[in-house]
């Protein structure tokens, strides 16, 4: 396990009667990808916006591991984010929702300019530039305005004039948000290529299911408060004891399984668009009696699956209980 670089300690903010931010702590990693996830309102912006230090909370603290010469020697030392901003501005890059590059100039000058704010060198800025262009996939448009870019070229430029100072930290707030699926994906390929290279990655998103295979750890906020901080599969584990068995067959007449099937050992069966979707605490129980049953029935498996539910399925579900509580009270 690598030492934390952020130290989030005890944090709350308001915006006037409006708590935003209630008593969250937690840490965050060197090398990780870590997501915040969460409902729209729910604080993440916030929480991203006070986590490099561009909003200050009302308690509590952000430390910072900063690394600096001691007798000669490097050391490290936790430091607050709101009293080192230079040095923290140095160390990360900030990719918010709407794009913060300028439409009247092309990829490329994006970029140098963006470069020129970090007081870069001039080599170091013709070698970064190249990097990026490449790394992004934004060699073929460096010479396009931005102001003509599609929406997948803009996350992408975006994300790049964030990286131009080559941080050690990259935060990215909903950075698919409005993506058809195909540039979602190339997103989060991109991210990865990113996050192989060395670069600590955070981000906001509500694409949990997208997130489970992505993310080495996940924080849940719900309205302000930190519900939990786990690895995708610890959280799966922790709030759900049901397995889910995905079934597809052939030819597929799924009302004369689903009618034949004994619902003792199962919780809920249904028909989700070309398969069935059995839950079960029990899944060997079900399993007994479906292969004789399909077997009979002369269905062929055409793919079968077994896991926990999605990271989708579990927020609904915490969701609900939360609501369940306050429904009772």
């Amino acid at each position: 396990m690598t030492e934390p670089i952020f130290k989030i300690e005890h944090i709350t903010k308001r915006f006037g009667d409006h708590l935003v931010l209630n008593d969250i702590s937690f840490d965050i990693r060197k090398g990780e990808i870590f997501g915040i996830i969460g409902a729209s309102g729910s604080g993440k912006t916030t929480l991203l916006n006070t986590l490099i230090g561009f909003i200050r909370p009302d308690t509590g603290d952000i430390l910072f591991r900063f690394e600096h010469l001691l007798d000669f020697q490097k050391a490290m030392t936790f430091r607050s984010v709101f009293k080192k901003q230079e040095s923290v501005k140095r160390v990360y890059g900030f990719a918010a929702q709407v794009p913060s590059f300028y439409d009247n100039l092309t990829v490329r000058e994006n970029l140098e300019y963006f470069g020129s704010l970090y007081n870069l060198s001039k080599d170091a800025i013709k070698t970064n530039v190249e990097t990026l262009l490449n790394l992004m996939d934004l060699k073929n448009s460096e010479d396009i305005l931005s102001s003509h870019l599609s929406g997948g070229m803009e996350r992408r430029l975006d994300i790049a004039c964030s990286l131009i100072h080559d941080p050690a930290i990259l935060v990215l707030d909903e950075p698919t948000a409005d993506l058809d699926p195909v540039l979602r994906e190339h997103i989060w390929t991109l991210i990865k290529k990113i996050n192989k290279k060395g670069t600590t990655i955070i981000l906001a998103s509500h694409h949990l299911s997208e997130l489970e295979d992505l993310c080495s750890r996940i924080a849940i906020v719900k309205k302000g408060k930190l519900i939990d901080v786990a690895s995708p599969d610890a959280i799966k584990n922790k709030y759900s004891k049901i397995q889910e068995i995905h079934l597809e067959t052939y030819p597929g007449h799924y009302e004369k399984i689903l009618k034949a099937l004994q619902k003792k050992k199962i919780k809920n069966c249904e028909r989700k668009g070309s398969e069935i979707v059995i839950s079960s605490h029990k899944p060997q129980s079900v399993f007994l009696q479906l292969f004789p049953l399909l077997k009979q029935l002369k269905e062929e498996v055409v793919d079968l699956k077994v896991g926990k539910p999605s990271l989708d399925e579990i927020f609904i579900s915490i969701s609900k209980k939360d609501e369940d509580l306050v429904e009772e009270k």
